[in-house]
């Protein structure tokens, strides 16, 4: 059990604010990864359902100078450790200490056996990835434990204040755990709620989530659905200190890290007035 370790290249342990960076526009999102890491975010991360190579997280690692670039998660079912194994070591031989080795999305009728296995592969090469460089995505009870023992912590999506706090007694002071939050700077609660229901309605129907919104206390018809108690649930959205406020709220449940997945109410922006506008609020320059 260990917290999530850099290295001395990169930030030691991750800060209070990262920031999910979206990759399909092209090589744009380079200036934007400059842009997140110049405005003082502790972490950049890319989603995992926009990894299907890994080639992204390189460039975003050599297109900025020390911020440490996390995969959220680098999915088991389209990557195998032999895959992660040869790119984490090219990654460490020129950029040291900059890259978080997120995994998850487990195949197959027991995930939690399969990610136990793919973990295995990771400690038995040679050289091994530490256990303090890659942290899993993690809802249930048992994957939390896992990424307690077998990881330096979790980077859950989908999730309340009430589900930090429970996560953060499950896995203990010393892991880490950094928080997924979806972000609206709208206070239009029409407005905010149609920006991020239809990413939403496709993630609740995505194996462990269901069953983590239900024990969360959302019913079936919230999913169903994606009803507005749902989203008002799992997505900060308003001015900006009612986004600063929830946020907050994560880390004093037990969160170490929130990163923030910024929504523009226009689909075809990008959200750079609004990482401006929310480093202003939440980090401390």
């Amino acid at each position: 059990m260990a917290r999530l370790d850099l290295g001395t290249r990169g930030k030691g342990t991750v800060g209070p604010i990262g920031v999910s960076l979206d990759i399909r526009s092209g090589a744009g999102h380079l200036d934007d990864a400059v842009l997140v890491e110049k405005l003082g975010y502790s972490t950049i991360w890319i989603p995992g359902g926009e990894l299907t190579t890994l080639d992204p997280l390189r460039d975003v690692i050599q297109a900025t100078e020390l911020i440490p670039v996390g995969s959220a998660i680098i999915p088991a079912r389209v990557h195998s450790p032999d895959d992660v194994l040869a790119f984490r070591q090219e990654i460490e031989a020129k950029n040291p200490g900059r890259l978080i080795t997120g995994l998850g999305g487990a195949p197959g009728r027991y995930p939690l056996h399969t990610m136990n296995a793919y973990l295995d592969q990771l400690d038995n090469a040679d050289p091994a990835i530490p256990p303090s460089t890659r942290i899993l995505s993690a809802l249930g009870p048992r994957m939390l434990e896992l990424s307690r023992d077998r990881a330096a912590g979790a980077i859950p999506l989908l999730v309340t204040p009430e589900f930090t706090a429970h996560a953060r007694q499950t896995l203990g002071d010393q892991a880490t755990l950094a928080i997924m939050e979806y972000v609206v700077l709208e206070s239009d609660p029409h407005l905010a709620r149609a920006t991020v229901r239809d990413p939403i309605s496709f993630l609740v129907q995505v194996s462990g989530y269901p069953a983590n919104l239900r024990r969360m206390g959302f019913t079936d018809d919230d999913i169903a659905g994606t009803s507005d108690r749902l989203l008002d649930g799992l997505v900060a959205w308003g001015d900006v200190d009612m986004v600063a406020a929830r946020v907050r709220q994560h880390l004093d449940a037990g969160a170490d890290q929130v990163v923030l997945v910024v929504r523009p109410t226009d689909a075809a922006a990008v959200p750079h007035e609004q990482w401006r506008a929310l480093a202003e609020a939440l980090i401390d320059q």
